[in-house]
């Protein structure tokens, strides 16, 4: 159910008419990403939460984007986004 649509106020010899729109409110980053400090060859995980769920998120490192593989895992459950990195070396700082 939405409440965008055209309402009206009729008192039989006149109206008022009113288009309403509504518009969502952007998702917000609720939880911010911590940094992290890690031993070569350690998994290191990284989550923020956001303030909608099933929003489309996607990670980049140095401004290059991430994609799911062998060294990342990209997780999102509900609110939840995290990004796994898998057995960390100096190259992954």
């Amino acid at each position: 159910k939405t409440d965008a649509g055209l309402y009206t106020c009729d008192i039989g010899t006149d109206v008022a008419k009113s288009k309403v729109s509504v518009q969502e409110k952007p998702t917000e980053i609720t939880k911010q990403l911590e940094d992290k400090t890690s031993p070569a060859g350690q998994d290191i995980s990284l989550s923020c939460e956001l303030s909608k769920a099933d929003v489309n998120i996607r990670w980049y490192k140095d401004g290059k984007a991430i994609r799911k593989s062998q060294k990342y895992d990209l997780q999102q459950e509900g609110t939840r986004a995290t990004l796994l990195i898998r057995d960390s070396t100096v190259k992954d700082s």
